[in-house]
Order: structure tokens, then C-alpha cells, then sequence
């Protein structure tokens, strides 16, 4: 991995509008100095498998922000993979309810990818947490539904919310299940020449 020379002076931008990334963000001790969410084209290629895809969409989404010379760009992103299949942020409440039958008793994979540029170099990482769901009973499902929770989540749920109560066991990351895995974020960081723990002079 290519590693820049430490800037004091570089400012954090994240490319993101995750109420959840800028929460985790600030248990690395960070506050951005500006949020700028791009705006790109998420749907998959045809045949795209889930880590292919939420790489690309990391990276493109770190090459969509304008950022100047003292600015390192913070972008990520997150989806739910059953098999081969990519569970993005279901468009309604009928689509959240189908991805939830179909994880329901089974385990399925949440993947992060992390991508941070500095000039024209990208960094990238993604981080992949295996999660166990269990059975679900329809009247548990529109519960879920009726919590509101769903909405704007990778697979149709949130495990950091109300949806925990139907998690029993992961292997992996929960930070990255959130949204954000910390210690890869903060190696990006560091290998971007983002002084992550103070002044290193």
C-alpha cells in the first residue's frame, strides 16, 4: 500500500450523508470539516458480484468528490450479499419486508467498502462480517416495518437499532455491518497522510 507522508494541514471531508458513518467517525475522534455526499449511479452491472460492486461503488463514489489539495475525502459503502445476490436500500416497505423473509433463518454476508483520496490517489479496503439472522414470524417483520428503521438501509435493516433483537450472532466487524469498519478506516486514513493520531512531527 502506497503511503503518503503525514499533512497536519489536510482537512477530512466526508463523502457521505450516513447519520450512522459521521457517529462512528467521531469515535475515531473526528468531526469532518465539510460533508458532501456524491451523486452516482448505484445500481449494479448486470451479472456484478457483491464485493465487485460495493468496491466500485466505494471508489466511485471517492472519485465523484471534488476536493482541494489540502482536503483527504472519506466515501464508503455498504451491501447486504445472499449468495450472489445484492440486497441494496429497498425502494419501499414491501421490498424490506421481501429481503427480511429471505434472510430470515439464515445467515447472509454485509459488506463495507472504504475508499479515501488525496490528490489523484485512491485507497481502498473492504471488510466482509458473515451474520446470522433468525426465523422471523410475519408479525415480527411488520413490527420491524412499522419502526420506520428500514429505511435507507443496505438489505432493509439497521443492527444497531430495533432490527438487534433479530440477530443472535455475527463473525466479522459490527462498526463495517454499520457502515464504517474502524480500524481499516483509520489504516486508509494513515496511508492517506491524515495525521488520525495527532501531529507526528
Amino acid at each position: 500500500m502506497t503511503v503518503m507522508p503525514v499533512n497536519a494541514g489536510l482537512r477530512l471531508i466526508l463523502g457521505s450523508g450516513s447519520p450512522r458513518r459521521l457517529e462512528l467517525l467521531a469515535q475515531l475522534g473526528l468531526t469532518p470539516s465539510d460533508v458532501r455526499p456524491p451523486d452516482i449511479d448505484e445500481d449494479p452491472h448486470r451479472a456484478e458480484l457483491p464485493r465487485d460492486y460495493v468496491n466500485r461503488i466505494a471508489r466511485e463514489k471517492a472519485e465523484a468528490v471534488v476536493i482541494a489539495d489540502d482536503e483527504v475525502v472519506l466515501c464508503a459503502d455498504t451491501t447486504v450479499a445472499l449468495g450472489r445476490r445484492i440486497m441494496g436500500k429497498p425502494a419501499d416497505a414491501a421490498e424490506a419486508a421481501t429481503f427480511l423473509h429471505a434472510m430470515s433463518g439464515r445467515r447472509h454476508k454485509v459488506i463495507t467498502s472504504v475508499a479515501v483520496k488525496r490528490g489523484d490517489h485512491v485507497w481502498c479496503k473492504d471488510v466482509q462480517t458473515t451474520v446470522s439472522m433468525k426465523r422471523l414470524s410475519n408479525a415480527e417483520v411488520n413490527w420491524y416495518l412499522g419502526t420506520g428503521d428500514w429505511q435507507g438501509k443496505a438489505g432493509g435493516y439497521g443492527i444497531q437499532g430495533p432490527a438487534s433483537a433479530f440477530i443472535p450472532w455475527i463473525n466479522g466487524s459490527f462498526h463495517a455491518v454499520m457502515g464504517l469498519p474502524l480500524p481499516e478506516t483509520a489504516g486508509l486514513l494513515t496511508a492517506a497522510g491524515f495525521p488520525l493520531f495527532g501531529d507526528a512531527s
